[in-house]
């Protein structure tokens, strides 16, 4: 209902929201398993507004093309690094590693973070980076 009523407003086409979803999350989260989907988590406990939040984040804001994928990601990055916030800095490693960004510009990105956030925050970002790496095979 909030996704229709959303659209009638803002005049956008939701089959091709729906379409830029379904293509962005493939892109972004195809390596994250099932149950460490935040969609997953939502769907679990209300269908509907899952469906409005996928549709909003991941086929509006992560589709938008005003910046590269890369960047979208590597800000991703650096933004949940600061906020010390290992389990969605996890789904956003893999996504940064799948648009094309090495393992060199995350940890970068990282190093670069502690000093605004800390390095106890850098340090447990870079423990994600290493176990996505690892479970990706890719360490």
């Amino acid at each position: 209902m909030l996704f229709t009523a959303f659209f009638k407003e803002a005049e956008v086409d939701p089959k091709e929201i729906a379409k830029k979803t379904g293509k962005t999350a493939k892109l972004y989260f195809s390596t994250v398993k099932e149950e460490e989907k935040p969609y997953n988590l939502w769907r679990h406990f209300d269908k509907e507004l899952a469906k409005d939040m996928s549709l909003y984040i991941t086929g509006q804001m992560y589709a938008r093309e005003k910046i590269p994928h890369q960047t979208r990601q590597l800000v991703t990055v650096a933004a949940l690094t600061v906020l010390s916030k290992p389990d969605e800095l996890k789904l956003h490693t893999h996504a940064a590693l799948n648009v094309g960004c090495t393992k060199e510009e995350i940890a970068e990105v990282i190093f670069q973070t502690s000093i605004y956030g800390g390095v106890p925050a850098a340090n447990t970002a870079l423990t994600v980076l290493k176990e996505v790496l690892e479970e990706r095979g890719e360490e």
